[in-house]
């Protein structure tokens, strides 16, 4: 290929396009002229480099590569690239790939220069990336560590099973201890194998059980070659392998030992579990910790996984005014008796309830409310009379006295009264409250307080 046969203005174009940045030098390595051409060089001031050295322009690490680039070739030898970072105006980084050749009849020379910045940005970002999953795999180390020494300090026999093929995966030294005769080789074991054949039935419905309610369910079972039974505790978890369960071992020993601390714990929660009313457990926002069948019949609703995250005043009437009254009165007096309200169902019935509530102790405040259906209390056995029938028959004895518009005007008066007086009561005086419970607007609350006399001038709006 002849280039002498080539247009000047050719060449030079050939070779703005082949390299990024060229500088011409004379034998004293100083910068005599400068020609940018790549889109990322042209945005730095390079123009001001010129009488300055390349070798004052040289980072540290390319002092020596600077030297080697400007020092002639052998005779026969051929120039290399070399890669130099170089710094810019304003302390900029400027990685270039360099080579060096003599202009031909002059003592000038020819530095051609190619933009590195984009590989070298790729490089930092490789680097940067390796070291974090460096540190994410000595935090996972970390994690692997902990998690062992705990598992296998616990001092009842653990097992983590595939939910799937329900295979043993891994065992702690204590479930080692009860096994090692009964089964050689834990892992890989069909848990199954490991108790005896009477209690498969119930080892079975016990990790079905488990896996559909998500929650620690327990069972009595008998491992291989026991003597007696022991309680078996299982629950759910899920890892990059998928679901597994946990299974842990007590003796009936232990499990005996723990009821004759609390001999009447069992009692009460049977009593709560089977009452023929509702009972639920919430935490001091509402949100549902627990409760019974009964509540869940009330509900419409299946079981209690179903009321999960979910709150107590999505399901009454007035929502967050009812849920704020009691827990308000919770708060205050620690129980709540008598609460009239409304119970929604998951398919929108309406059933009318009566709350008692108790504050529970313990490390956060939790609430227990005990729900009555009303609608179900009312039958035969109810007494003929009651308050309000005894003020009918007072105001029965009014008619021929006065018109019956009179008397009825000022019974709807007297219960008006009455109801708005009671929401106040109910809510501490929190008026906006009060008129949601009553259905009211808040102006239209204060309009019948004025009309009754029951606000002072101070309070009005």
């Amino acid at each position: 290929m002849k280039l002498s046969s080539l247009p000047a203005n050719l060449v030079e174009n050939l070779l703005t396009t082949l390299s990024d940045v060229i500088f011409v030098l004379n034998p004293e390595g100083v910068i005599e002229e400068i020609n940018v051409s790549g889109k990322e060089l042209q945005k730095l001031p390079l123009k001001e480099l010129q009488g300055k050295t390349l070798a004052s322009l040289a980072a540290l690490d390319s002092q020596d590569k600077v030297r080697q680039l400007l020092t002639p070739p052998a005779a026969g030898a051929v120039s290399a690239w070399r890669h130099v970072n170089l710094l810019a105006p304003g302390d900029v980084d400027l990685p270039l790939q360099m080579i060096c050749l003599p202009q031909p009849d002059t003592d000038l020379s020819w530095v051609f220069g190619r933009d590195l910045s984009g590989v070298s940005q790729m490089q930092r970002r490789l680097v940067d990336a390796h070291q974090s999953m460096e540190r994410d795999y000595l935090r996972l180390r970390h994690m692997e560590a902990r998690y062992r020494l705990l598992f296998e300090s616990v001092a009842d026999p653990m097992l983590v099973v595939d939910v799937a093929q329900r295979r043993i995966m891994e065992a702690n030294h204590a479930a080692q201890l009860v096994f090692k005769d009964a089964v050689k080789r834990l892992a890989g074991t069909d848990i199954a194998q490991c108790f005896e054949a009477v209690s498969r039935e119930n080892l079975e419905a016990l990790l079905r059980a488990a896996q559909a309610s998500g929650r620690m369910e327990n069972t009595r079972v008998r491992s291989l070659k026991a003597e007696q039974d022991c309680q078996l505790f299982a629950s759910v978890f899920v890892q990059e392998g998928g679901p597994q369960f946990l299974l842990r071992m007590q003796s009936a020993a232990g499990a005996a030992g723990d009821s004759e601390m609390q001999p009447g714990r069992d009692w009460f929660r049977l009593a709560l579990e089977n009452a023929p009313i509702g009972f639920v457990v919430t935490d001091s926002s509402g949100t549902v910790l627990a409760s019974n069948p009964e509540f869940c019949g009330m509900l419409g609703l299946s079981s209690h996984s179903q009321l999960i995250d979910k709150n107590l005043e999505d399901y009454m009437s007035r929502g967050s005014v009812d849920l704020g009254v009691l827990l308000n009165n919770l708060r205050q007096s620690r129980t709540v008796r008598g609460f009239a309200t409304e119970l929604r169902s998951s398919v929108g019935v309406m059933m009318a309830v009566d709350i008692a509530a108790v504050t529970l102790s313990g490390d956060q405040p939790t609430y227990g409310f005990f729900i009555r259906d009303i609608q179900a209390g009312r039958g035969a056995n109810r007494p003929a009379t009651s308050g309000m029938a005894d003020s009918v028959e007072q105001l029965s004895q009014l008619v021929g006295r006065m018109p019956m518009k009179d008397i009825v005007g000022e019974t709807s008066t007297m219960i008006e009264r009455m109801c708005i007086q009671a929401a106040l009561e109910l809510t501490h005086n929190n008026r906006a409250s009060a008129a949601e419970m009553l259905g009211l607007s808040r102006q239209s609350l204060y309009v019948k307080l004025h009309r009754y006399g029951m606000v002072s001038e101070a309070d009005s709006e």
